[in-house]
Parts: structure tokens; sequence; C-alpha cells
């Protein structure tokens, strides 16, 4: 849904990511940086019950690694390996987000219940990641659905910061949210591949009709401005 403000956001990026291409700095520095920040302050920050500072520094992280693109996109170094590693990276990002979060809610935050809803939530987001990386492996096309990981990511650092500035029940209606969204949009997923590569896309193959979803591998993802190798 938020890929709809990508070209608007890539013209404000890519100036900064000019600026950047007069410096050493490389794309997969921002990348590696941004993933140890959020890391950092999502496993130094959540588990100790600061929500609101570790929500703002991983934000401040997430930001600042949407210029790996940018930088890329400027210098003309995009490439699978950088795509690999920024959507790789990604997941140890997220990861570290949940988990830290997890952690609060099952010790701090006696709340055992949210924390096995938060652990649902990495794991859906996971799959809902996996469904599109292992759709495009066989030439389908899958990045439909509710819950990419960029609102994935605005809902969890959303509600996880109004929690920590004490707004009553951000952050259980944030994680049901998630919840439900990424269970949804796994179940797209699932549909959209049935549909292309089950029995009836077979049938329809022999009649000569055209499949819908389908996709050569490897080609361009307008939603990322890298290959297809960069799933979320």
């Amino acid at each position: 849904m938020l890929n709809m403000l990508r070209p608007a956001l890539n013209r404000v990026l890519t100036p900064i990511g000019e600026a950047l291409a007069r410096t050493p700095v490389t794309p997969n520095a921002i990348t590696v940086t941004g993933t140890v920040g959020v890391v950092a302050a999502a496993l130094w920050l959540l588990p100790t019950g600061h929500l609101f500072a570790g929500a703002a520094v991983c934000t401040v992280f997430v930001l600042a690694d949407m210029l790996d693109g940018a930088l890329a996109r400027v210098t003309g170094t995009t490439g699978a390996w950088g795509a690999f590693l920024d959507s790789t990276l990604d997941r140890v990002g997220d990861a570290a987000i949940f988990a830290g979060l997890a952690a609060w809610l099952a010790r701090g935050g006696h709340q055992p219940a949210l924390a096995g809803v938060t652990v649902y939530c990495l794991v859906a987001g996971a799959m809902v990641s996996y469904a599109r990386a292992r759709a495009e492996g066989l030439g389908v096309r899958a990045d439909v659905g509710l819950a990419e990981r960029s609102e994935r990511i605005v809902i969890i650092l959303l509600s996880t910061g109004l929690s920590g500035l004490g707004v009553p029940y951000a952050l259980p209606v944030g994680l049901w949210a998630l919840a439900v969204l990424s269970t949804v949009t796994f179940g797209q997923r699932v549909l959209v591949v049935r549909q292309a590569v089950g029995p009836g896309a077979a049938k329809q193959a022999d009649q000569g009709t055209a499949v819908p979803g389908t996709a050569v591998p490897g080609t361009a993802d307008p939603g990322t401005g890298e290959g297809t190798g960069c799933p979320r």
C-alpha cells in the first residue's frame, strides 16, 4: 500500500543520494549501518521498557537505511548482491524489533499473551516475505497484499512508540491488527501463486490462455528499484 508513496519518497531521497555519491560512503555500508543501529536499539532499549526511545531510534535507522537504494541508483551500482544484502538484513532488523518487544512483554510488561502475539507477528511477517521470494523463484509475481514490509514496520514502530508515551491500548491494537493483516497478506500471496501455477493454470496454459500473476524471474521490481531478489 505504501508503495504508492515511493515515487514522492524517491524525489526526496535522490538529492541526498547525489550528495552521498560525492563521499566514500557505499550503499552496502548504509545497509549494514542501518541494520546494526536497528538491532542495537531494539535489543537494548525495548527489552528494558524504553519503548518510545527504542521505537524512535529504530525509526531513525530504518529511515537512514532507505538511502542505500537512492545512492545505488545515483551511482549505478544496483545489482543482485545489493538486493540480496538489503533484503536479508531487513529480516534481521525485523526479527530484532519483534524479539526485543516480546522480551519486554513477557518479562517487564507481564503480558505473556501479547508476547505470544508479537512472536506470531514475527513469524507471519517472515512467511509473507518467504511466500513472495519462493513465488519469484517459480517465475510468479506475488507482491500483493495489505501488509508488506513497509506497512508492518510502520504499524509496529508507531504502536510501540505511542505505548511508550502512555497511549492506552496502542500496543495491543497495533499487534493484533498486524497479526490479522500479515495473515491476510500471506493468504493473498498463496492464492496468487495457486492461480498462477495450480491445476487450473496448467489447463489455461494448455488452452493458450494467459495466466495472471506470472513473471520472468529476475525482472525489475518497481516496488524496490532492485531486482526481484529483494522480497518484501
